[in-house]
C-alpha cells in the first residue's frame, strides 16, 4: 500500500526550473491522511509559503472523506510542513532571493505509512523556456517511437 500513493504535481517541471529539493512531512487530520490513502488530492496550484519562520503548504486540496462525519476537514486548508530548524532557516533566506518560490512536487505515502511532501525551490520559466522544454520533450518522444518500431 505505501507504494501505491503518489501523487504528483506535472505543472511543477514544466513552469519552474527545480534548483533544490526536500522532502518534509505535514500536520495533518485524520480524515485528510485517509482522503490521502485514498489518492484523493490534488497538487496542482498549490504552493508554500512562510508565516512568521514557519513553512505552511497553501491551496492544497485534499478531497473530503467520504465516511467523514461532522468531524470532516476543510478540502483547502492550510496545512504546516514539517522541517528542521536549519532547513527552514536556509529555505526563508532563499526565497528572500528574486525570483525563488517553493512549490510541492509529490505527495506520498512512505513505508512507515506517513504523508510525506516533496518540495522543491524553484525559480519561475519563461515563455521561451517552456517552449524548449516542449521540444525536447517532442524529440525525445519521436526518437523512443523509432527505436520501438526498429
Amino acid at each position: 500500500m505505501a507504494n501505491q500513493i503518489r501523487i504528483k504535481n506535472k505543472k511543477a517541471a514544466f513552469e519552474y526550473f527545480l534548483v533544490e529539493e526536500y522532502s518534509c512531512g505535514m500536520q495533518l487530520t485524520g480524515t485528510e491522511i485517509k482522503s490521502i490513502r485514498e489518492g484523493k488530492a490534488n497538487l496542482t496550484d498549490s504552493y508554500c509559503s512562510f508565516t512568521g519562520t514557519e513553512l505552511f503548504v497553501r491551496n492544497l486540496h485534499v478531497a473530503e472523506y467520504t465516511f467523514g462525519t461532522h468531524y470532516n476537514h476543510e478540502p483547502k486548508r492550510d496545512r504546516k510542513l514539517l522541517l528542521t530548524k536549519r532547513e527552514l532557516k536556509k529555505l526563508l533566506t532563499k526565497t528572500k532571493e528574486k525570483g525563488l518560490t517553493i512549490i510541492p512536487i509529490l505527495l506520498y505515502i512512505n513505508d512507515k505509512g506517513l504523508a510525506k511532501l516533496d518540495i522543491a525551490l524553484a525559480k519561475g520559466k519563461k515563455l521561451y523556456d517552456k517552449r524548449e522544454t516542449l521540444k525536447t520533450k517532442d524529440s525525445k518522444r519521436e526518437m523512443d517511437r523509432s527505436k520501438s518500431a526498429e
